[in-house]
């Protein structure tokens, strides 16, 4: 074996080191995309890309459930087939590679077929499943879900390969593995997980470079990620030194730009899977607008660019995998109310004029503006001053139910109330609903959360009631309303469900910016 650490490029006159994840083969040596393990998950439905590297020119053949495919490793070695489309089996079969160069075939076992998912994003993704009593439970009696668990680190040019194994077991994340349990119950095939999550990381982080051509703030990131030599040269240091990293050195890797999409993301490409979820976004809360006037680890999108460009990132990510129909499930930021941004009012924890998580949660809605993306719903969740709060169960069960509805067509009520349109009679304003089938209150008590304005903007909390799939709202200190805000704040106190226990979801009418 041999290792790639010399591939230098040369950034503003410093030297950096494009480090990979694991060793490289010798050039005549058969090797596969590093989610080609024992234990692996394959996708069904949906022809299946194997791939690797061998000797130039070399004869690669790929065998597995009666198929046979056959390439020709390009000039520099790589190579790839396309399996056809898979049937869902729980039975372990073996995948063997052969090339015509490697003395011995890659024999890999207990190979089975079902739906695979990628889990990605910050430290709420990251969760161990042990810090969540109910989930760990839930996961105790599990069956049929295995995991690859990509290692953290990073990488200054996109790599390959990265660390990880596929095993037979749920993965260690509390969010991921209650959505994969709950979504093998729904679909009754093998459910497979790639966990590639890092605390603290951006929206940025996960990003290609070649995003600086659709994306200003990000193209500003970057030029100045490449002018500060210091931080490559302590980038550069980390890697090459003893692991574990110290606290402080994780931390500055993970809150980088780009370099963890780079290590920890493209090799996962284009590993046949249905989808991503994606719980991230806490990073970007930092600022509303993000740029310009703000220190190095607030260099993102803010609250407010957030949503445009996570759906430039989604499309992104589709041309990546060559699948313009590979679903995303967002997780909305549950309820928390931290330090309240000083760019704003300074209001309650339920005020709909603070600036606030509302603002990230609207943004993160604007995903579902694409076909084949849904958004969780956890308004109802969170802890007033825990940024990681521990009610993980429901989220990775309304995780499942969305991908059960959207992608296994499964008929099942899978959303909470969500508003299509405001009607006004009088003194009243009429809020009309989809998915709003026993539109109920989960405390008996008349529905909160919602807040009346008139043309000039200043809120007031509305008096409601539910008629039928309706809610009308009232209030005494407007007598012309024209605008709602629902559950628009940072811990807003809700209570306003379906009948199948799915909470509302959030959101205003006005046009109002902050």
């Amino acid at each position: 074996m041999k290792f790639s650490q010399c591939a230098a490029a040369v950034v503003h006159g410093v030297a950096v080191v494009a480090v990979w994840a694991v060793a490289l083969p010798a050039a005549a040596e058969l090797r596969l995309g590093s989610l080609f393990t024992q234990h692996m998950v394959l996708q069904r439905a949906m022809p299946v890309p194997v791939w690797g590297t061998a000797e130039p020119g070399a004869r690669v053949a790929v065998s597995f459930a009666g198929q046979n495919k056959q390439t020709q490793a390009g000039d520099r070695g790589r190579w790839r087939v396309d399996l056809d489309p898979l049937a869902a089996s729980g039975e372990p079969r073996v995948m063997t590679v052969t090339s015509s160069e490697a003395p011995k075939p890659v024999r890999l076992s207990d190979v089975v077929v079902g739906e695979v998912w990628i889990c990605s994003g910050q430290s709420n993704m990251q969760m161990k499943t042990a810090s969540v009593s109910k989930v760990a439970a839930l996961v105790k009696d599990a069956s049929r879900v295995r995991s690859f668990t990509v290692k953290n680190t990073v990488a200054f040019t996109e790599q390959d390969f990265c660390e990880g194994q596929w095993v037979d077991q749920a993965p260690d994340s509390a969010v991921a593995s209650a959505f994969a349990v709950f979504l093998q119950q729904h679909a009754e095939v093998p459910v497979g997980v790639v966990l590639t999550a890092w605390g603290s990381s951006s929206l940025e982080a996960w990003m290609p470079r070649d995003m600086t051509a659709t994306v200003p703030h990000f193209k500003t990131v970057m030029e100045e990620f490449d002018a500060n030599t210091q931080g490559q040269q302590r980038i550069q240091s980390v890697l090459d030194g003893p692991r574990p990293w110290g606290r402080n050195d994780d931390i500055y890797l993970r809150r980088q730009p780009n370099i963890l999409y780079n290590a920890m993301m493209k090799p996962l490409a284009p590993y046949a899977c249905r989808g991503v979820v994606w719980y991230q976004g806490e990073r970007n809360t930092q600022s509303m607008w993000g740029m310009p006037d703000k220190p190095w680890y607030s260099r993102n999108s803010g609250m407010r660019l957030y949503g445009g460009v996570l759906k430039q990132w989604i499309e992104r990510y589709r041309t990546q995998w060559g699948d313009d129909r590979l679903h995303f499930l967002v997780v909305m930021l549950p309820g928390f109310y931290g330090k309240p941004l000083a760019t704003g009012p300074q209001g309650p924890a339920d005020s709909p004029a603070t600036h606030s998580w509302a603002w990230m949660r609207e943004s993160q809605l604007q995903a579902q503006e694409l076909q084949h993306v849904g958004v969780a719903n956890t308004i109802d969740l969170g802890h007033i001053k825990n940024i990681h709060p521990k009610d993980k169960l429901p989220v990775g069960r309304r995780l499942a139910l969305l991908a059960a509805r959207d992608t296994l067509g499964i008929t099942v009520e899978a959303q909470g109330p969500v508003m299509r349109g405001v009607e006004r009679r009088g003194a009243s304003l009429v809020v009309q609903y989809d998915h709003a089938q026993g539109l109920a209150t989960t405390d008996k008590a008349s529905p909160s959360g919602f807040w009346l304005a008139d043309e000039e903007g200043a809120w007031h909390r509305a008096q409601a009631k539910i008629v039928g799939q309706t809610v009308v709202l009232r209030c005494a200190k407007v007598k012309a309303p024209r605008f709602v805000r629902y559950a628009f704040a940072g811990k807003p106190e809700v209570n306003l469900v379906n009948g199948a226990g799915l909470p509302a979801y959030p959101f205003r009418t006005d046009g109002f910016e902050p």
